[in-house]
């Protein structure tokens, strides 16, 4: 049988994304059934982007507010909580609970402007 290819990303890069989120949800600030969601939509089987599982492009969330998202789409773009090709997640600011916007990097860094982003 055939080994499946691993899609999603790195136990370094979720390391990443939960230290830079504090542990909490970035819409609800909630702490329990916590998951790592994809601003741009991989696809069916995985996006081959190398950038789809990098920091930028990860959010932590509850399981609650990921559902959520799908049900409120105008919403969840508009705060950033998803993003539409072919923009890219560290173009687009997201909105965190402390009602504030912010660009994402790579490497786990929240900055309040694009061009420090960069």
């Amino acid at each position: 049988m055939k080994a499946r290819r691993r899609t999603g990303p790195t136990d370094v890069v979720k390391a990443i994304v939960y230290d830079r989120d504090g542990g909490a949800c970035v819409r609800c600030n909630g702490r329990q059934d916590l998951t790592i969601h994809h601003r741009v939509n991989r696809g069916m089987g995985g996006a081959r982007e190398a950038w789809i599982n990098q920091a930028h492009n990860l959010l932590l969330v509850c399981t609650v507010c990921n559902s959520w998202f799908e049900d409120h789409p105008r919403e969840s773009y508009t705060a950033g909580w998803k993003v539409r090709r072919p923009e890219l997640p560290g173009e687009v600011l997201v909105r965190y609970p402390d009602g504030r916007d912010y660009v994402l990097t790579p490497d786990g860094v929240r900055s309040t402007t694009v061009a420090a982003a960069r």
